[in-house]
C-alpha cells in the first residue's frame, strides 16, 4: 500500500515544468553591464544564449587611496576650541543632563505611584486576573519606560569629563 502513495508524488515531480528565465545584458552609456530577466527593461540589450553561467553579484566598488584620505577630516581643517570653553560647553551638558535626571525621576515616581494605585484596585468586571494584568499593563510599560530613561541619563552624566 505504501507504493501506492509514492507512486502519484513521482509521477507529479516528473511532469513539474524546470524554471526558465531569458536573461538580458545591458550596457548603458557609462559602459556599466547590467544583466535582467525583464523583457521591459531590455531594449537594446543583448538575450544571452541559456546555457552560460550569469553571477547576480555586482563586483565592489574601488575606490582610489587619494580620495579616502580626503574624506576624513584633517586637523588643520577641524575646528579648534579653547580648553577653558570646552569645559564650559561641558558643564552647560551636564546642568542640562542634571536638570533631564530630576524630571525623569519625577515622572518615574508619579508613574509608579500610579502603578501602585492601579495594582491595589480592582474592578467589579475583573473576575478574571487577565484583566488586571490587561489593564495594569500600560502602567507597568510607563514605569519601565522612565526607568530606561533615568539609567540612560545616568550612563551619560558618567562619561561627561
Amino acid at each position: 500500500m505504501r507504493p501506492y502513495r509514492i507512486l502519484p508524488l513521482l509521477l507529479l515531480a516528473g511532469l513539474a515544468p524546470p524554471a526558465h528565465a531569458e536573461i538580458y545584458k545591458c550596457t548603458d552609456a557609462a559602459g556599466r553591464v547590467t544583466y535582467t530577466n525583464d523583457r521591459s527593461l531590455a531594449r537594446g540589450c543583448v538575450r544571452l544564449q541559456s546555457d552560460q553561467p550569469v553571477s547576480s553579484v555586482p563586483a565592489p566598488v574601488r575606490r582610489p587611496a587619494a580620495a579616502a584620505t580626503r574624506e576624513t577630516p584633517q586637523s588643520a581643517d577641524f575646528p579648534r576650541v579653547s580648553p577653558n570653553e570646552q569645559r564650559g560647553r561641558d558643564d552647560a551638558r551636564r546642568q542640562v543632563l542634571q536638570e533631564e535626571m530630576r524630571t525623569e525621576e519625577q515622572k518615574l515616581a508619579e508613574a509608579e505611584k500610579a502603578l501602585a494605585e492601579q495594582e491595589s484596585i480592582r474592578l467589579g468586571d475583573e473576575r478574571n486576573y487577565q484583566k488586571v494584568l490587561d489593564r495594569v499593563q500600560p502602567f507597568k510599560d510607563r514605569v519601565e519606560l522612565h526607568k530606561r530613561n533615568v539609567e540612560a541619563l545616568r550612563r551619560e552624566i558618567s562619561g561627561l569629563r
